[in-house]
């Protein structure tokens, strides 16, 4: 049952683009077209401002925790076309801001920490930006994927790492390559592999009709496949399969009465959350026979609805 268990007041001035949790569950980050970043403590069911970080000049879309084996450091992207990454030492302050994309930026992933502090952001102008940290150096970086979707990048999420002790996994290979998938405005989903030092186009996934807004790739615990997310203008979330994530089957798991903005997988990938134009949350879970069925939906922040309004696969 998904019920709401706390309100929290941000204080934000404008629309709240995005909220994220951090690894343990206890830090809430925001952020808003008020350009700022927030970040409340929020143990025991209290909120305590913790930081409200400016250096945006536009309407800030995402924000990403880093893993903790790293230290406290937030990124986030804006419209002013600027990423941020801060940090956390004793005062959060800004660690390292890229320039380098020419319009909107509008999402932002953290790598799996296997593979070191690496983000990926993806931009209105079409490309990505892959920025990793040096540690030899100490400096951050860059490579560019240019003229990664017509029109622009909306959502951008990493596979995770496949550990060569994970035996229950068909996919097991220590030398199995980094990849990323993305969601553009030219309604394609695009997968994307490390090929020594650059990133190629392996895969592209064509169903959505409309521009594609998010893209995630489940978390690979315990699963013996790979599974993605995608959502649409086009009202459509479209969970994609794969045994060898080379070959993908498409399945749609819903058509929504509006825009589908948000999908969201739980940390051992067996449930999704979506949300969008329709104001509600619903988590959604595979059953036995292959069929994705909702388990539990809040409209407007109100509570569960109850199970005969509840729409099935």
């Amino acid at each position: 049952m998904l019920s709401v268990l706390n309100t929290i007041d941000t204080g934000h001035e404008d629309m709240i683009h995005d909220a994220e949790l951090d690894y343990y569950g206890l830090r809430l980050a925001t952020c808003s077209s008020d350009n700022s970043v927030k970040v409340y403590d929020i143990k025991s069911g209290t909120q305590t401002l913790a930081a409200d970080l400016k250096g945006h000049f536009g309407p800030v879309w995402q924000v990403a925790w880093a893993h903790p084996k790293y230290g406290n450091l937030l990124a986030s992207c804006s419209y002013d076309r600027k990423v941020i990454i801060w940090k956390e030492a004793g005062e959060w302050a800004k660690l390292y801001e890229y320039t380098g994309h020419e319009s909107s930026v509008n999402s932002v992933a953290w790598a799996p920490a296997d593979y070191g502090l690496i983000l990926a952001c993806c931009s209105s102008d079409g490309s990505m930006s892959i920025i990793t940290y040096n540690q030899d150096t100490g400096n951050w970086d860059v490579k560019k994927i240019s003229g990664a979707h017509a029109i622009g990048v909306n959502s951008i999420s990493w596979c995770p790492a496949i550990s060569a002790d994970l035996s229950l996994d068909p996919l097991t290979n220590k030398d199995a390559p980094k990849r990323l998938v993305s969601g553009g405005c030219d309604n394609l989903i695009k997968i994307w592999r490390e090929q020594g030092d650059q990133w190629v186009e392996e895969n592209r996934l064509e169903m959505h009709m409309d521009w594609v807004r998010d893209v995630a790739w489940a978390p690979s615990l315990g699963l013996q496949k790979s599974m993605i997310a995608s959502c649409s203008q086009d009202k459509r979330v479209v969970i994609w399969t794969s045994d060898d994530n080379v070959s993908w089957t498409p399945t749609i798991l819903n058509t929504f009465d509006d825009v589908v903005w948000s999908v969201s997988w739980s940390l051992t990938g067996n449930i999704l959350a979506v949300s969008g134009g329709d104001n509600k949350v619903s988590l959604w879970r595979e059953s036995a026979d292959g069929q994705w069925q909702c388990i539990s939906e809040v409209a407007k922040g109100l509570g569960p609805t109850s199970n005969d309004e509840r729409s099935t696969l």
